[in-house]
């Protein structure tokens, strides 16, 4: 039954990157378990968006274990398969890379990406900038804050057209909105 497998993928990967992300925490004041994000990018993308590919959901959950976690793109592929390990690592930086070539490389690659990966990126976006209107790191100011919410608009002019409700609650979550 491909319903009970797509559930069965689904709780593996969000159990894959529990476990990875066990020892991380949001830049918030209140240190948020890290694993809040990508389960909030899974829920935007199926609760919102009415995404049901489990694949792309798959891929929003584990979208940060290859760049914020010892996990190996290889390793990815032999739990998850090529077509998530390819969205994931879509939407990976380069960590070897300064922060200021990574950033431009998003806005670059955002128009090049697959309709997969543009759904991720887009919720991950929205997800960073609703957090960080509603708990941005202590010692994020207002000028530090409005750089990243206009990089992300910049990264975000890249995926549009994509899918247009997720567009407008980028949108909503630029101006501040929830």
């Amino acid at each position: 039954m491909k319903a009970t497998s797509d559930i069965a993928l689904i709780l593996k990967a969000a159990s894959f990157a529990a476990h990875k992300h066990r020892d991380q925490r949001r830049k918030d004041a209140e240190a948020t378990p890290y694993i809040n994000h990508p389960l909030a990018l899974a829920s935007l993308l199926a609760d919102v968006a009415g995404i049901t590919d489990a694949e792309v959901l798959a891929a929003a959950l584990l979208h940060d274990t290859i760049e914020d976690t010892l996990t190996t793109a290889d390793e990815l592929r032999a739990t998850f398969g090529e077509r998530i390990t390819s969205i994931v690592l879509e939407v990976t930086d380069d960590k070897s890379l300064p922060k200021a070539e990574r950033k431009k490389l998003q806005e670059v690659h955002a128009a090049h990406a697959s309709r997969e990966a543009k759904l991720v990126k887009l919720a991950d976006k929205t997800c960073n900038l609703r957090d960080l209107a509603a708990t941005p790191p202590p010692d994020w100011d207002l000028a530090r804050r409005r750089e990243y919410f206009d990089w992300a608009q910049r990264v975000v002019t890249g995926l549009r057209g994509t899918h247009a409700g997720l567009e407008a609650l980028f949108e909503r979550a630029a101006d501040g909105r929830p």
